[in-house]
């Protein structure tokens, strides 16, 4: 492969404005610059997206700002030809830092104070509502850089963590590791369930009835994975009926969450869109893997999180 000139698509507008990848990217020894769906993709051509466009099998490389890539079409890529690389290994700080706040605003109820103060309301908690996470077990599925983020900061507040994974690979934090076809058995003392594993055909659907009639009554469900691995509409009954206490959810079945979705109006349901990988630094995180990729296409090295 030889790189004639490094695009950016709008598209990764959706994450942070074009530009300042651009910028970043400014000291390359190709030509860097932004591109949109009207753009003629050819040979020798990079380029970096939030997501799939059909030009872009004309190209030699795409690169995808995300670390879930189903969305593209990974057999059209393989037959074109075309190379696809995505920022896996670059979310786990972020996730991870997101996923103990949504812990610790379920343990200290800072979501139920927050509530009150948008009605200017001092609000007293029952005593039996508020605890620590101090000893108590997260169950993490998934163990890659998400998961291992989670477990490590879990970890730091004194949880006892668990997790799920394919392999029994030890993972540094995690005091036992679980293999998918144990899942029931790591979830059913949980406190909290962490999701952070790729969608994949094996993955749609994997919590439903089963898995939430196993889980506590006082448990939390927490998704940053992505909105297909749960089915929703079996999570809302189970906090209807109470067959678990509440849920974080960063992803849904459908985004944005339709207005009429019942997950909105529950006190504790935490909803935030799509928003776990956020940081105002993610485009430099960006620019250092494409920067890697552009030195091995020159140096004829394998590229970095490459897919196909």
């Amino acid at each position: 492969m030889t790189l004639h000139r490094l695009l950016i698509h709008d598209s990764v507008g959706i994450a942070f404005p074009p530009e300042l990848l651009v910028d970043e990217l400014s000291d390359l020894d190709v030509p860097v610059e932004t591109a949109d769906d009207d753009t003629n993709f050819s040979q020798g051509d990079g380029v970096v997206t939030f997501g799939p466009a059909e030009g872009f099998l004309a190209a030699d490389w795409v690169h995808c700002i995300r670390a879930g890539y189903d969305e593209f079409d990974v057999d059209a890529y393989e037959l074109a030809g075309t190379t696809l690389t995505n920022s896996s290994g670059v979310h786990g700080t972020s996730v991870g830092e997101m996923v103990a706040g949504y812990m610790l605003s379920f343990a200290r109820r800072l979501h139920v104070f927050r509530d009150a103060q948008a009605d200017h309301e001092w609000h007293d908690l029952p005593y039996e509502e508020p605890f620590t996470l101090d000893g108590e077990r997260l169950c993490v599925v998934g163990l890659g850089t998400l998961g291992r983020g989670i477990a490590e900061r879990a970890d730091a507040l004194g949880m006892d963590v668990v997790g799920v994974r394919q392999s029994e690979e030890p993972v540094p934090e995690v005091r036992e590791v679980y293999q998918s076809e144990d899942l029931h058995e790591a979830i059913a003392d949980a406190r909290f369930v962490a999701l952070a594993t790729p969608l994949t055909p094996e993955t749609e659907g994997l919590f439903d009835t089963p898995e939430f009639e196993v889980m506590r009554e006082d448990a939390y469900l927490v998704n940053v994975a992505r909105g297909p691995i749960v089915d929703q509409s079996t999570l809302v009954d189970a906090l209807e009926t109470g067959a678990v206490s509440g849920a974080a959810l960063d992803v849904f079945e459908e985004e944005p969450l339709p207005e009429e979705s019942p997950l909105w109006g529950r006190e504790e349901v935490i909803v935030t869109p799509h928003a776990a990988a956020q940081t105002r630094g993610y485009h430099r995180d960006i620019a250092t893997l494409v920067r890697t990729n552009v030195e091995q296409v020159r140096n004829g090295g394998e590229l970095v999180n490459r897919i196909v």
